[in-house]
């Protein structure tokens, strides 16, 4: 992870847990439905066929953190391996854009929910 603010981490987590627990309309509404809807979250989590688990937490602790140069406010591009109760590591990954803001998390795009 290239970032040294922990607020990249919990935002990270906290949308995993929404999108584990299937609480897309969470995602939607933290995320104002920027870029991707609870509809398509929820379809490209049903598309999957395999029952989403939090990752354990040495994954967490390496996040795929990019700084986006020059932004305004400060963000950053993160992409996080979702994890499965049949596979473990999955081929499954959220890409989000976390976006500065006052407050104990950062703001959050959820760019893309796709098999790589």
């Amino acid at each position: 992870m290239a970032t040294t603010d922990p607020r990249v981490k919990l935002t990270v987590v906290q949308l995993l847990h929404w999108l584990v627990a299937g609480d897309y309309a969470a995602i939607e509404w933290f995320t104002s439905g920027v870029r991707l809807s609870a509809s398509l979250l929820r379809q490209a989590t049903v598309d999957y066929g395999r029952t989403l688990v939090m990752p354990p937490a040495s994954a967490l602790d390496q996040l795929d953190v990019i700084e986006v140069d020059g932004s305004n406010p400060r963000s950053w591009s993160v992409r996080v391996d979702l994890w499965t109760v049949e596979e473990g590591r999955s081929d499954l990954s959220l890409e989000c854009t976390l976006i500065d803001r006052a407050g104990d998390l950062l703001g959050a795009e959820v760019d893309n929910l796709h098999v790589l």
